[in-house]
Formats: structure tokens, C-alpha cells, sequence
């Protein structure tokens, strides 16, 4: 193979992998939005904080909850017992119907199973 033909073979190779990039780099960096087969997700904060709600647009810009829950450990002061109550968001003095979310801060979301203990408190509080 002469040094032109060379050239025009590495050319080519060029082209096609630039055109292979210009394809996937909208996939690679567009945000695509997760659903869920669930009503209802538990979302861990970086600060620790852990709301149950209905999750919208996570993997996008903006994701949104609504519907939102939360839980307030309360110590009994006679038993020493620790007491978990499921608190629907809203009730505050500023009455927020859902939370925008910075996408950054969330560490992890799964699925709140419809069996479970916090669905089931969920169900009761409507």
C-alpha cells in the first residue's frame, strides 16, 4: 500500500468514526427520563433525608415529586420506645403541593413495593 493510499484509507476511518460520534454523543449526553413501575418512590437525599413520593422526570434537569411523604421518629417519653410516623408533606405553613429537585442531590431512588409497610400507611392516610 502506497503512503497516498494510506492516507485516503486513514481519511476514511476518520470520517466514519466522526460520523459514528456525531451519532452517538446526543444519546451519550442527552438526559433520558426514567419510569416506574410503581405508584410511589423513595428518594435518598445527600443530606440524608429520604422522601416517599410519586417521582417525576428523574433523569432529567428537573425532577419533580409530588404526593410527597416523609418520615419523624418520636420517642416516647414514658417507654423509651421509638415511634416511625409517616407524615404527608403539605401540612407546613408554606403548604407545598410538591418538591423540584436538584437532580445533583439525589443519591438513590427505588421503588416503594405495593405491599410494603410504607404503601400500606401511604393508602391509609388517603
Amino acid at each position: 500500500m502506497t503512503e497516498n493510499q494510506a492516507g485516503k484509507v486513514a481519511l476514511r476511518m476518520a470520517c466514519v468514526l466522526a460520523g459514528v460520534l456525531i451519532l452517538l454523543i446526543p444519546t451519550a449526553c442527552g438526559h433520558r427520563e426514567v419510569t416506574f413501575s410503581t405508584p410511589y418512590q423513595a428518594v435518598l437525599l445527600s443530606n440524608g433525608a429520604v422522601y416517599f413520593g410519586r417521582l417525576q422526570g428523574y433523569g432529567g434537569t428537573q425532577p419533580i415529586l409530588t404526593d410527597v411523604f416523609y418520615i419523624v421518629s418520636q420517642i416516647d417519653p414514658i417507654t423509651k420506645q421509638t415511634n416511625n410516623v409517616l407524615i404527608k408533606r403539605g401540612k407546613e405553613l408554606h403548604e407545598p403541593d410538591r418538591m423540584y429537585l436538584n437532580p445533583g442531590l439525589i443519591v438513590f431512588v427505588e421503588p416503594v413495593g405495593p405491599g410494603s409497610k410504607v404503601a400500606q400507611l401511604i393508602a391509609h392516610s388517603k
